[in-house]
């Protein structure tokens, strides 16, 4: 019998960590050969970006494929089933492939996939594995307006549904094998112990919860759990039932009913940025005024051979440079806004045009 080739599935909502703990799984692979498929959400391809600038010696560029037509759990058939194929038909096949979903996929039709004809006797789940952001999670910022949530709970005795990103949050819960608690740098010992402990709670029983700083998650936690989820999709069930699919029909055009409507993405160019520092401090003002959820992309600064990396959730804004932009790149700055439908796309662009200088 042929031996299958594990999988792993990173879940998790905007700005948890995903591709930070990818980034650390690849720089601790000791030779393990990792393919990587990045769901991107939105027009610019940040995380599979990131992580082909990574530096690492074993992330060949031939490594990452990117799938940035649309949601993952939407576009199985078009994009994922063929893009599996192609992975574990290459002459030298990966030991193991990594999936990271965007923040806005739910996780059980990815793993229900895995039970189609063209791969289920060569590919197996491995496991599911849900980023979860500490700080985000302990102030309830999983939904856009938990307050206003329960006020209208209060009011009408009726309402019993969620909010989308509550939904996605506990249907990502649901699906998991293991999940980490990341950030926890930021929560201290005491907020870390909460926050675990609260998400323990909501758990099927061994699902483990683990704390992680910055993604730093030894990969031999990560990989070879051995769960086999495409086999075990009752315990793992959606909580909310946003997809209706006949499970002898695999036809691509099902219908989605998840909410993906409920959120707008666009990317916004700027030039290069001189001042650095009061570039992120207006940043910060424009996500708080128009109330984004996520903003994510690549910014050039004059004298710095070197690209920079901006993520930004909510008021939290991490920067690192990657790699140096090559000689035939224009060296500009290009950011993903991601945030409720109804953004003001018009105004979001100015304000970030003025903070940029432009």
């Amino acid at each position: 019998m042929v031996q299958k080739i594990p999988a792993t599935v990173v879940t998790g909502f905007l700005g948890a960590g995903k591709t930070t703990l990818i980034r650390h799984m690849l720089s601790n692979a000791n030779g393990k050969r990792i393919a990587l498929i990045i769901n991107e959400f939105g027009d610019l391809g940040v995380d599979g970006e990131i992580l082909k600038g990574c530096g690492i010696e074993n992330c060949r560029e031939d490594d990452v494929v990117e799938l940035s037509n649309g949601c993952i759990c939407c576009t199985v058939a078009e994009d994922f089933i063929p893009t599996m194929q192609k992975l574990i038909d290459r002459d030298e096949a990966p030991d193991h492939i990594v999936i990271e979903t965007s923040g806005l996929a739910l996780p059980q039709p990815l793993v229900r996939a895995f039970n189609w004809p063209d791969i289920r006797t060569r590919v197996t789940v491995d496991g599911v594995v849900t980023v979860v952001d500490g700080p985000a999670t302990a102030a309830g910022q999983f939904a856009h307006d938990i307050a206003a949530v329960d006020r209208q709970r209060e009011a009408d005795d009726g309402l019993d549904h969620e909010t989308p990103l509550s939904e996605l949050f506990e249907d990502q819960l649901a699906c998991a094998d293991m999940i980490i608690v990341n950030k926890a740098d930021i929560l201290g010992d005491a907020g870390a112990s909460d926050v675990s402990g609260k998400l323990k709670a909501k758990l099927r029983a061994g699902v483990q919860v683990l704390q992680a700083s910055h993604g730093a998650i030894d990969p031999k936690i990560l990989l070879g759990l051995g769960i086999g989820a495409e086999d075990d999709l009752d315990a793992r069930h959606e909580i909310h039932h946003h997809h209706h699919h006949d499970d002898d029909d695999h036809d691509d055009h099902h219908e989605h009913e998840h909410g993906h409507d409920e959120f707008d993405s666009f990317v916004v160019s700027l030039p290069e940025i001189s001042e650095m520092d009061g570039f992120l401090s207006r940043v910060r003002d424009a996500i708080s005024d128009h109330g984004v959820l996520r903003l994510k992309g690549f910014a050039a600064v004059p004298g710095k051979p070197m690209r920079m990396v901006i993520q930004a959730v909510g008021p939290r804004i991490d920067t690192h440079f990657d790699r140096a932009f090559s000689d035939d790149e224009t060296r500009a700055t290009r950011l993903v806004v991601i945030g409720q439908h109804g953004l003001d796309q018009a105004a979001i662009t100015s304000a970030l045009e003025i903070a940029a200088g432009a």
